[in-house]
């Protein structure tokens, strides 16, 4: 699994096109079809959240240690 947004684009035979994205966690999402639907001059007439809304990114660092409790 890559930490790198991507989003995955599909134009099917019949001109329809479909997009997930990836690795874009919470509503962020929302920009993206925001910017497809520019570029494609077209409207979402569906749309779901993944797994990735709900899933937080490790930001900064994190350090396990051994605490001795008085």
């Amino acid at each position: 699994m890559s930490d790198r947004p991507r989003v995955e684009v599909t134009v099917h035979p019949d001109g329809s096109v479909t997009a997930q994205t990836h690795d874009v966690l919470g509503e962020r999402c929302l920009d993206y079809v925001a910017v497809l639907e520019d570029l494609l001059a077209a409207r979402a007439v569906e749309s779901a959240y993944t797994a990735d809304l709900t899933r937080t990114g490790v930001t900064g660092w994190q350090e396990e240690r051994d605490v001795d409790r008085a």
